[in-house]
Protein backbone atom coordinates (compact mmCIF):
# COMPACT_ATOMS: atom_id res chain seq x y z
CA UNK A 1 0.00 0.00 0.00
CA UNK A 2 1.68 3.09 -1.36
CA UNK A 3 2.00 6.04 1.53
CA UNK A 4 -0.58 8.60 0.36
CA UNK A 5 -2.91 5.69 0.41
CA UNK A 6 -2.21 4.45 3.73
CA UNK A 7 -2.25 7.86 5.00
CA UNK A 8 -5.37 8.49 3.31
CA UNK A 9 -7.06 5.05 5.25
CA UNK A 10 -5.46 6.22 8.88
CA UNK A 11 -7.66 9.77 7.94
CA UNK A 12 -10.61 8.00 7.01
CA UNK A 13 -10.87 5.83 10.36
CA UNK A 14 -9.86 8.37 12.67
CA UNK A 15 -12.23 11.23 11.04
CA UNK A 16 -14.77 9.85 13.56
CA UNK A 17 -12.99 10.49 16.57
CA UNK A 18 -11.61 14.22 15.26
CA UNK A 19 -15.12 15.50 14.46
CA UNK A 20 -16.55 14.06 18.15
CA UNK A 21 -13.14 16.25 19.68
CA UNK A 22 -14.34 19.30 17.93
CA UNK A 23 -17.82 19.18 18.80
CA UNK A 24 -19.27 20.53 22.19
CA UNK A 25 -17.09 21.83 24.77
CA UNK A 26 -13.55 21.70 23.94
CA UNK A 27 -12.27 21.88 27.31
CA UNK A 28 -13.78 18.87 28.65
CA UNK A 29 -13.49 16.89 25.41
CA UNK A 30 -9.88 17.40 25.79
CA UNK A 31 -10.13 16.33 29.63
CA UNK A 32 -12.03 13.48 28.52
CA UNK A 33 -9.62 12.21 26.04
CA UNK A 34 -6.82 12.45 28.77
CA UNK A 35 -9.02 10.27 31.41
CA UNK A 36 -9.15 7.35 28.95
CA UNK A 37 -5.75 7.43 28.28
CA UNK A 38 -4.28 7.75 31.36
CA UNK A 39 -6.75 5.03 32.71
CA UNK A 40 -5.61 2.55 30.07
CA UNK A 41 -1.60 3.57 30.47
CA UNK A 42 -2.26 2.77 34.27
CA UNK A 43 -3.83 -0.50 34.12
CA UNK A 44 -1.27 -1.78 31.43
CA UNK A 45 1.75 -0.67 33.02
CA UNK A 46 0.78 -1.91 36.73
CA UNK A 47 0.28 -5.51 35.40
CA UNK A 48 2.82 -5.56 33.10
CA UNK A 49 5.04 -4.34 36.29
CA UNK A 50 3.79 -6.72 39.04
CA UNK A 51 4.41 -9.19 36.12
CA UNK A 52 8.08 -8.18 35.45
CA UNK A 53 9.53 -7.25 38.92
CA UNK A 54 10.49 -3.97 37.56
CA UNK A 55 9.79 -1.10 40.06
CA UNK A 56 10.91 1.41 36.97
CA UNK A 57 7.46 0.12 35.57
CA UNK A 58 5.98 0.25 38.56
CA UNK A 59 6.81 3.69 39.17
CA UNK A 60 5.67 4.95 35.69
CA UNK A 61 2.88 2.96 36.35
CA UNK A 62 2.13 5.83 39.91
CA UNK A 63 3.01 8.17 37.75
CA UNK A 64 0.60 7.35 35.07
CA UNK A 65 -1.90 7.27 38.47
CA UNK A 66 -1.29 10.47 38.92
CA UNK A 67 -1.74 11.88 35.51
CA UNK A 68 -5.29 9.92 35.95
CA UNK A 69 -6.26 11.60 38.76
CA UNK A 70 -5.11 15.20 37.64
CA UNK A 71 -7.00 14.42 34.37
CA UNK A 72 -10.32 13.75 36.64
CA UNK A 73 -9.73 16.85 38.32
CA UNK A 74 -8.91 18.47 35.52
CA UNK A 75 -12.33 17.33 33.58
CA UNK A 76 -14.19 18.29 36.98
CA UNK A 77 -12.55 21.89 37.35
CA UNK A 78 -12.97 22.78 33.38
CA UNK A 79 -16.64 21.69 33.74
CA UNK A 80 -17.50 23.73 36.33
CA UNK A 81 -14.94 26.67 35.87
CA UNK A 82 -17.11 27.03 32.56
CA UNK A 83 -20.86 27.89 34.34
CA UNK A 84 -21.72 31.44 34.09
CA UNK A 85 -21.59 33.71 37.27
CA UNK A 86 -24.33 33.50 39.74
CA UNK A 87 -25.39 35.55 43.15
CA UNK A 88 -22.82 33.71 44.96
CA UNK A 89 -19.69 34.30 42.66
CA UNK A 90 -20.04 37.16 40.68
CA UNK A 91 -16.79 37.06 38.97
CA UNK A 92 -17.41 33.00 37.90
CA UNK A 93 -16.43 30.22 39.32
CA UNK A 94 -12.51 30.57 36.89
CA UNK A 95 -10.89 30.10 40.42
CA UNK A 96 -11.68 26.00 40.53
CA UNK A 97 -9.13 25.88 37.71
CA UNK A 98 -6.44 27.58 39.82
CA UNK A 99 -7.48 25.29 43.04
CA UNK A 100 -7.17 21.90 40.93
CA UNK A 101 -3.75 22.75 39.53
CA UNK A 102 -2.26 23.39 42.88
CA UNK A 103 -4.21 20.25 43.96
CA UNK A 104 -2.61 18.33 41.28
CA UNK A 105 0.84 19.53 41.71
CA UNK A 106 0.75 18.36 46.01
CA UNK A 107 -0.50 14.80 43.96
CA UNK A 108 2.73 15.15 41.56
CA UNK A 109 5.13 15.71 44.96
CA UNK A 110 3.74 12.93 46.93
CA UNK A 111 3.88 10.13 43.94
CA UNK A 112 7.52 11.43 43.46
CA UNK A 113 8.16 10.81 47.06
CA UNK A 114 6.12 7.13 47.29
CA UNK A 115 8.31 6.16 44.06
CA UNK A 116 11.94 7.42 46.27
CA UNK A 117 11.02 5.14 48.68
CA UNK A 118 9.56 2.01 46.84
CA UNK A 119 12.75 2.36 44.83
CA UNK A 120 15.54 2.77 47.79
CA UNK A 121 13.97 -0.52 48.79
CA UNK A 122 14.55 -2.05 45.67
CA UNK A 123 18.19 -1.38 46.35
CA UNK A 124 18.70 -4.12 48.93
CA UNK A 125 16.69 -6.39 46.28
CA UNK A 126 20.09 -7.98 44.00
CA UNK A 127 17.69 -9.45 41.24
CA UNK A 128 17.34 -8.01 37.71
CA UNK A 129 13.39 -8.32 36.60
CA UNK A 130 12.75 -10.68 33.99
CA UNK A 131 10.45 -10.69 30.39
CA UNK A 132 12.08 -6.92 30.26
CA UNK A 133 10.52 -7.02 26.77
CA UNK A 134 6.89 -6.31 27.86
CA UNK A 135 7.82 -3.46 30.05
CA UNK A 136 10.13 -2.03 26.59
CA UNK A 137 7.02 -2.45 24.23
CA UNK A 138 4.64 -0.49 26.81
CA UNK A 139 7.26 2.29 27.38
CA UNK A 140 7.08 2.87 23.45
CA UNK A 141 3.19 2.81 23.71
CA UNK A 142 2.89 5.19 26.48
CA UNK A 143 5.73 7.92 24.75
CA UNK A 144 3.46 7.61 21.45
CA UNK A 145 0.49 7.98 23.26
CA UNK A 146 1.24 10.80 25.50
CA UNK A 147 3.04 12.92 22.99
CA UNK A 148 0.05 12.87 20.70
CA UNK A 149 -2.57 13.38 23.99
CA UNK A 150 -0.19 16.30 25.40
CA UNK A 151 0.71 17.95 22.56
CA UNK A 152 -3.37 18.46 21.96
CA UNK A 153 -4.34 19.25 25.32
CA UNK A 154 -1.70 21.92 25.40
CA UNK A 155 -3.17 23.33 21.80
CA UNK A 156 -6.87 23.59 23.57
CA UNK A 157 -5.31 25.11 27.04
CA UNK A 158 -3.54 27.74 25.01
CA UNK A 159 -6.80 28.45 23.39
CA UNK A 160 -8.65 28.98 26.00
CA UNK A 161 -6.12 29.99 28.66
CA UNK A 162 -7.50 26.64 30.48
CA UNK A 163 -4.84 26.53 33.42
CA UNK A 164 -6.42 22.89 34.46
CA UNK A 165 -6.11 21.98 30.83
CA UNK A 166 -2.67 23.34 30.86
CA UNK A 167 -1.59 21.43 34.22
CA UNK A 168 -2.78 18.23 32.86
CA UNK A 169 -0.45 18.75 29.32
CA UNK A 170 2.38 19.39 31.50
CA UNK A 171 1.77 15.67 33.59
CA UNK A 172 1.66 13.67 30.59
CA UNK A 173 4.74 16.03 28.99
CA UNK A 174 6.72 14.69 32.00
CA UNK A 175 5.26 11.45 31.51
CA UNK A 176 7.01 11.63 27.93
CA UNK A 177 10.25 11.84 29.18
CA UNK A 178 10.19 9.64 32.38
CA UNK A 179 9.23 6.66 30.11
CA UNK A 180 11.85 7.95 27.99
CA UNK A 181 14.24 7.58 30.78
CA UNK A 182 12.73 3.74 31.99
CA UNK A 183 12.75 2.70 28.50
CA UNK A 184 16.31 3.21 28.25
CA UNK A 185 17.00 2.05 31.78
CA UNK A 186 15.18 -1.35 30.48
CA UNK A 187 17.32 -1.60 27.53
CA UNK A 188 20.24 -1.18 29.47
CA UNK A 189 19.52 -3.58 32.07
CA UNK A 190 18.54 -5.89 29.09
CA UNK A 191 21.96 -5.93 27.82
CA UNK A 192 23.92 -5.99 30.66
CA UNK A 193 22.00 -7.63 33.36
CA UNK A 194 23.11 -4.51 36.06
CA UNK A 195 20.14 -5.28 38.61
CA UNK A 196 20.37 -1.75 40.34
CA UNK A 197 19.63 0.11 36.88
CA UNK A 198 16.33 -0.66 37.30
CA UNK A 199 15.81 1.17 41.20
CA UNK A 200 18.38 4.04 39.95
CA UNK A 201 16.27 5.27 37.06
CA UNK A 202 13.00 5.10 39.02
CA UNK A 203 14.67 7.47 41.23
CA UNK A 204 15.96 9.54 38.87
CA UNK A 205 12.33 9.57 37.21
CA UNK A 206 11.08 10.85 40.52
CA UNK A 207 13.43 13.46 40.65
CA UNK A 208 11.68 14.82 37.39
CA UNK A 209 8.16 14.73 38.87
CA UNK A 210 9.10 16.55 41.70
CA UNK A 211 10.47 19.20 39.65
CA UNK A 212 7.24 19.29 37.85
CA UNK A 213 5.08 19.50 40.76
CA UNK A 214 7.14 21.91 42.07
CA UNK A 215 7.01 24.36 39.32
CA UNK A 216 3.30 23.54 39.18
CA UNK A 217 2.78 24.67 42.65
CA UNK A 218 4.53 27.69 42.15
CA UNK A 219 3.16 28.96 39.60
CA UNK A 220 -0.91 28.12 41.24
CA UNK A 221 -0.48 29.20 44.22
CA UNK A 222 0.71 33.02 42.59
CA UNK A 223 -2.92 32.99 40.63
CA UNK A 224 -4.94 32.13 43.82
CA UNK A 225 -2.95 34.88 45.03
CA UNK A 226 -4.53 37.26 42.52
CA UNK A 227 -1.03 38.10 41.12
CA UNK A 228 -0.87 40.33 38.40
CA UNK A 229 -0.24 40.01 34.82
CA UNK A 230 3.28 39.25 32.77
CA UNK A 231 4.84 41.98 31.88
CA UNK A 232 4.24 41.05 28.37
CA UNK A 233 0.78 41.08 28.90
CA UNK A 234 0.88 44.30 31.11
CA UNK A 235 2.88 45.88 28.05
CA UNK A 236 -0.30 45.37 25.75
CA UNK A 237 -3.09 46.93 27.76
CA UNK A 238 -0.39 50.23 28.18
CA UNK A 239 0.10 50.43 24.58
CA UNK A 240 -3.78 50.12 24.13
CA UNK A 241 -4.24 52.96 26.51
CA UNK A 242 -1.73 55.44 25.61
CA UNK A 243 -2.44 55.11 21.88
CA UNK A 244 -5.65 55.87 21.96
CA UNK A 245 -6.13 59.65 21.04
CA UNK A 246 -8.36 60.84 23.30
CA UNK A 247 -7.24 59.06 26.23
CA UNK A 248 -4.70 62.00 28.36
CA UNK A 249 -3.54 59.27 30.48
CA UNK A 250 -4.17 56.72 32.97
CA UNK A 251 -4.31 55.32 37.06
CA UNK A 252 -5.11 52.46 38.89
CA UNK A 253 -4.55 49.76 36.61
CA UNK A 254 -5.15 46.35 38.08
CA UNK A 255 -4.66 43.04 36.66
CA UNK A 256 -5.22 39.24 38.33
CA UNK A 257 -6.43 35.88 36.54
CA UNK A 258 -9.57 33.61 37.33
CA UNK A 259 -8.98 30.33 35.89
CA UNK A 260 -8.63 31.30 31.93
CA UNK A 261 -10.60 34.66 32.44
CA UNK A 262 -8.39 38.10 32.64
CA UNK A 263 -9.91 40.90 34.90
CA UNK A 264 -8.28 44.00 34.57
CA UNK A 265 -9.39 47.61 36.10
CA UNK A 266 -8.74 50.83 35.26
CA UNK A 267 -9.15 54.40 35.47
CA UNK A 268 -9.08 56.50 32.53
CA UNK A 269 -8.44 60.13 32.53
CA UNK A 270 -10.48 61.77 29.43
CA UNK A 271 -11.32 65.45 28.48
CA UNK A 272 -13.64 66.72 30.82
CA UNK A 273 -15.72 68.93 28.69
CA UNK A 274 -16.47 65.16 26.48
CA UNK A 275 -20.07 64.42 25.80
CA UNK A 276 -21.28 61.63 27.61
CA UNK A 277 -22.51 59.68 24.64
CA UNK A 278 -17.95 60.16 23.56
CA UNK A 279 -16.65 58.82 26.72
CA UNK A 280 -18.70 56.13 26.61
CA UNK A 281 -17.41 55.52 23.05
CA UNK A 282 -13.87 55.57 23.83
CA UNK A 283 -14.46 53.24 27.04
CA UNK A 284 -15.88 50.44 24.67
CA UNK A 285 -13.23 50.95 22.28
CA UNK A 286 -10.86 50.88 24.89
CA UNK A 287 -12.60 47.49 25.96
CA UNK A 288 -12.76 45.82 22.47
CA UNK A 289 -9.10 46.33 21.74
CA UNK A 290 -8.23 44.82 25.30
CA UNK A 291 -10.43 42.21 24.32
CA UNK A 292 -9.14 41.37 20.83
CA UNK A 293 -5.76 41.20 22.46
CA UNK A 294 -6.18 39.01 25.79
CA UNK A 295 -9.63 37.10 25.66
CA UNK A 296 -11.33 35.91 27.68
CA UNK A 297 -11.53 39.20 30.06
CA UNK A 298 -13.45 41.36 31.73
CA UNK A 299 -12.53 44.93 31.82
CA UNK A 300 -14.09 47.38 34.28
CA UNK A 301 -13.26 51.20 33.46
CA UNK A 302 -13.45 53.96 36.08
CA UNK A 303 -13.76 57.07 33.86
CA UNK A 304 -11.93 60.71 35.83
CA UNK A 305 -12.05 63.97 34.40
CA UNK A 306 -8.71 65.32 33.02
CA UNK A 307 -8.25 69.32 32.63
CA UNK A 308 -4.45 70.85 32.24
CA UNK A 309 -5.42 73.36 34.75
Amino acid sequence: MSTPVFKEVIVNLLQPFFGWMQRGNRKAKAAQLSVVSNSLLVISKLVIGIFTGSVSVISEAAHSAVDLLAALIAYYAVKTASKAPDEKHAYGHGKIENISGAVEAVLIVVAALWIIYGSLQKLNVQEVPGNLEYGIAIMVVSIVVNIFVSRYLFRVAKETQSHALEADALHLQADVWTSAGVLGGLLAIKLTGVYWLDPGIAIAVAFIIFKAGYDMTKKSLSELTDVAFTEEDQTVIVAILEEHPLVKGFTNLRTRRSGSMRLIDVHLLLDKNLQLDTVHHVCDEVEQQIKAQLAPCDILVHVEPYSKC
